[in-house]
């Protein structure tokens, strides 16, 4: 129908719109009710248009990480109102897709000899009703043609912030205290706080636990070979691997410089499914504004 009515609108000033109708077996009313509603159908094709152009610009914005989504969260947040179902077939239509997540290889190595004995607190509850409180953290590896560089994180369960990190070229307890340390310096971990960690070597040594004790941070380690004891810190990291867009690095340098990006892109502008699709700087400083009225 569509089509001989565009035959129509092409040929009347030729053939005349009664004479076509008739051939074609329309009727006239049909075809001027068609001409009538054509500038709305042109409205709506330059909305979709724009709303394409929208959705592509978000995805490359943030490195073709985002799926429908996130991008859906972000459109209204833009103030966009728009079906996720509409998202999904646009961007299927022009080929997009986000990107899903690869397996992370454990570097956990159990401490040899005895250690004094930690009880898991957090026991997979990985929600935390105030900032600064409840912290989980872990170490993964980045590989670059100069060596293995290593990230140790301490991440707040409140609002999923990498509230303090460590990037070195060795996975000595330095690594994990040092990451301590900077989040206690920005003022990110108040007192009497819980971190939790897996059984590494490093979260058993005395350095570490002397660290957590001098900032009165009480230690939580979760149990032999359970992954799901730690699933935040590993979830964080499969998804770091899959959106910093690197399989290896030329440097060491280049490496640290693409992390410390990243990271900051995490904090600040990447949405969180968990957060109800805000960030976590945004979770952090609405409670903060909250809490001050």
């Amino acid at each position: 129908m569509i089509y001989r009515y565009r035959f129509i609108s092409e040929h009347r000033a030729e053939f005349g719109v009664k004479r076509l109708c008739q051939v074609l077996g329309l009727r006239r009313q049909g075809f001027h009710e068609w001409v009538a509603a054509e500038s709305a159908r042109e409205v709506a094709a330059a909305r979709e248009r724009e709303l394409i152009a929208m959705i592509a610009s978000i995805h490359a914005q943030h490195r073709g990480a985002y799926g429908r989504p996130r991008i859906t969260a972000e459109l209204r947040r833009r103030g966009r109102v728009v079906n996720h179902k509409r998202v999904q077939r646009l961007m299927r239509e022009q080929g997009l897709a986000g990107i899903t997540r690869r397996k992370r290889r454990s570097l956990t190595k159990p401490a040899a000899g005895p250690v004094t004995p930690v009880a898991d607190v957090i026991r997979r509850d990985f929600t935390a009703e105030h900032p600064g409180r409840r912290f989980v953290g872990d170490i993964t590896y980045l590989p670059t043609f100069q060596g293995w560089l290593y990230l140790a994180t301490v991440i707040d369960l409140h609002n999923r912030e990498i509230a303090g990190h460590a990037i070195g070229d060795h996975l000595r307890a330095d690594l994990v205290c040092d990451a301590i340390t900077l989040a206690t310096a920005r003022g990110l971990i108040r007192p009497d706080a819980v971190f939790n960690s897996d059984r590494g070597v490093q979260y058993n040594s005395g350095q570490f636990r002397a660290a957590l004790a001098e900032h009165r941070i009480r230690p939580s380690i979760g149990r032999v070979g359970s992954c799901y004891d730690n699933a935040v810190a590993e979830s964080f990291f499969a998804t770091l691997k899959t959106e910093i867009g690197t399989t290896i690095w030329p440097t060491r340098n280049q490496a640290r410089h693409d992390l410390y990006r990243y990271l900051h892109y995490y904090n600040h502008d990447r949405l969180h499914s968990t957060l109800s699709h805000r960030t976590p700087h945004e979770t952090r400083t609405t409670y903060s504004h909250h809490q001050a009225a």
